[in-house]
């Protein structure tokens, strides 16, 4: 992980279960969890800010998919931020070509090809960094016994 994200990385989403478009139905229970082909456990997501600002711009905030029997758990909120500093187990870059930008020939005009190698980040797992301490419980003030009347 510290090849890709040598600054850290943190949490801006919370986890998603992702949608097998090809078995799911339309409706409320027509939801079908997405399995990883290769383990055939569930797949999960999150959206991933880097901490990198040298990084390249699809790096800045991108989206991890994760595979998993069960949902993964979140690491715990840094002190005093809304922030989650997330570590990565397996991280893994996995390129392909993203062909949505290419399209065929016109007639009389040679095929221009606008496709780019495009990448999909998995991992295998997520937990908070070392040296990391979830942020303490903030107390919540207790509701008036008068209900707030003068």
């Amino acid at each position: 992980m510290e090849q890709l994200l040598p600054q850290g990385a943190w949490l801006v989403s919370e986890l998603e279960a992702i949608k097998d478009f090809d078995r799911s139905t339309p409706g409320a229970d027509g939801f079908v969890q997405a399995l990883d082909k290769d383990t055939g456990e569930e797949l999960w997501s999150v959206v991933v800010q880097s901490g990198d600002l040298e990084a390249p711009a699809w790096l800045h905030r991108f989206k991890v998919k994760i595979a998993s029997a069960v949902a993964p758990e979140l690491p715990p909120v840094m002190p005093g931020t809304p922030f989650r500093p997330v570590h990565f187990e397996g991280l893994m870059l996995i390129p392909y070509l993203d062909d949505k930008n290419c399209t065929g020939p016109e007639p009389g005009k040679r095929h221009r090809c606008r496709g780019k190698v495009a990448y999909s980040v998995r991992a295998s797992g997520m937990r908070a960094p070392k040296g990391s301490k979830p942020a303490p419980a903030v107390p919540v003030p207790a509701a008036s016994a008068s209900g707030g009347g003068a």
